[in-house]
């Protein structure tokens, strides 16, 4: 951004993982007045404990996406918006349409229609790799990039619910900005660890936690990798304050096998089971340590 006064911007899911730490960067990059929506009735008094947060300049919406007065009442008056409230989990679902199709497709267009009703000026959606694979489809031998999407039959056959939800809500995304010249970018994040700054395990940290108790699971159809949750916010407010970013950016510290990142945790921490596995965990998946260069050539002309 150029110029002293940042923007008023809205984050939605701001309680959650990778939505405190955007609030976060935003508060370390000088933004004074952020629009913290939440799920009603969950907790954000984590938000307060960041640095430089106080209620003048972090204040707390309750609005369910769903809700259309709700979530318009976070974003009227603001000119970014980060979308991050989606749901997750690594359970499988007993009503996936109700608790993860819907919740994901239509609380993106009931955002979306909000940020075109008060002129919202760019929407920073966070997709995720989970709308890139599974890709059964992808040519063999190549290197997975952002033109990759998750098939949605191969999902459904499979039972494969939220990857199937963070997919058609991203491409009902496309859809509403192709036709209503909404300015949208899409952020990929592989999955994202560090130091949760809530006050409980999401879902990409359950990953590592129940490795360390000695899960078998390969997370064959939801692993391209792993990324640092600052980096991955940081990528978010730079995506939001580059104009010339547009399209999607896959945001991951490389690709790898689940595998390989078993046998780094258990060399990090010996004491803990951690299983070994043999073989490809991601049958055909194609290492590559620059998986993220369309973000790193946007950070350097920023």
């Amino acid at each position: 951004m150029n110029g002293p006064e940042k923007e008023v911007v809205c984050v939605t899911g701001a309680n959650g993982f990778i939505g405190t730490w955007v609030v976060r960067t935003l508060l370390e990059k000088g933004y004074t007045n952020i629009h913290a929506a939440i799920f009603p009735g969950t907790d954000a008094s984590h938000l307060f404990s960041l640095p430089g947060a106080t209620k003048l300049n972090v204040r707390v919406y309750e609005a369910n996406i769903l809700d259309n007065e709700a979530i318009s009442r976070a974003i009227e008056g603001c000119k970014g918006v980060f979308h991050l409230a989606s749901p997750n989990t690594l359970d499988d679902p007993k009503d996936p349409e109700k608790e993860l199709l819907i919740p994901a497709v239509q609380g993106t267009l009931n955002v979306l229609e909000a940020a075109k009703k008060f002129g919202v000026r760019r929407v920073v959606l966070t997709s995720s790799i989970s709308s890139i694979v599974p890709n059964p489809n992808w040519p063999q031998g190549k290197v997975i990039d952002e033109t990759s999407w998750t098939d949605l039959d191969f999902c459904k056959s499979h039972k494969i619910w939220y990857s199937m939800s963070k997919t058609l809500a991203e491409k009902a995304a496309w859809e509403f900005a192709e036709k209503n010249g909404t300015d949208v970018v899409a952020i990929h994040p592989a999955t994202s660890l560090g130091p949760f700054p809530q006050p409980y395990v999401n879902a990409s940290g359950a990953v590592l936690q129940r490795l360390l108790q000695g899960s078998k699971d390969t997370q064959e159809h939801y692993w391209l990798g792993a990324v640092h949750v600052k980096d991955v916010a940081k990528a978010q407010v730079l995506l939001f304050e580059t104009s010339a970013a547009s399209g999607r950016y896959l945001c991951t510290n490389g690709i790898y096998q689940f595998a390989e990142f078993a046998e780094k945790v258990s060399k990090l921490f010996p004491e803990y089971p951690i299983h070994r596995f043999k073989g490809e965990t991601q049958p055909g998946l194609v290492a590559c340590e620059n998986a993220a260069k369309r973000l790193f050539v946007r950070q350097w002309k920023a």
